[in-house]
């Protein structure tokens, strides 16, 4: 890119603003007290190969694995715009199964310059209790567990995966606003970046 210091200021101060809008869009709409009142939610900006180059001052654990989960999704490209990447696999860069992540790939002139993501905790993913800290003895009882996959591809929703998450929690009307939140706070993420 530069190795100008005060060019190097300036993207640095870019990405992480959009960084940062992410977090404002996510958290000003969403519907749950966990997202909208603890600010349990991070969100980041990638490079095209899947590197964090820049953070938003949000939850540290989160953006610690969140790496693990761009490379986890990187197995489903090729990437087309308008597709978004969901997982929630402890062993795949999640945390625990309630932190669902979204990805998106951003394009400029057709061609793929990086990725946006958030992570946000949602109260409610399935199994044997909502909340965060079930008495599970396994990783089944604690909720439905989301591999690698596309919850939109090329702008259109998956709507057959989106209904199997919905009919596997308690509160699915306050879920869906939180992953539309998630989608929103991507959108804003990546034009930032496009402009």
């Amino acid at each position: 890119m530069t190795d100008d210091p005060a060019r190097l200021a300036v993207w640095n101060a870019l990405l992480a603003s959009a960084a940062e809008e992410m977090g404002v869009t996510l958290w000003r709409t969403s519907h749950s007290p966990n997202i909208r009142e603890r600010r349990d939610f991070s969100c980041a900006v990638f490079d095209a190969n899947g590197e964090m180059v820049a953070q938003a001052a949000h939850i540290p654990v989160h953006l610690g694995a969140m790496p693990e989960s761009i490379a986890a999704v990187s197995t489903l490209a090729p990437w087309s715009e308008g597709d978004v990447a969901i997982v929630n696999d402890p062993y795949l860069g999640g945390t625990h199964l309630p932190d669902v992540t979204l990805v998106a790939p951003v394009f400029a002139s057709g061609e793929l310059i990086g990725f946006v993501a958030n992570r946000a905790h949602h109260a409610d993913i399935g199994g044997m209790s909502a909340g965060s800290m079930p008495v599970a003895t396994e990783l089944y009882q604690e909720g439905v567990i989301i591999p690698p996959l596309k919850l939109r591809e090329a702008g259109r929703l998956n709507e057959a995966l989106f209904a199997l998450i919905l009919r596997n929690v308690r509160t699915p009307a306050e879920r869906r606003g939180d992953f539309d939140a998630q989608l929103g706070a991507l959108s804003t993420g990546a034009a930032r970046l496009q402009a």
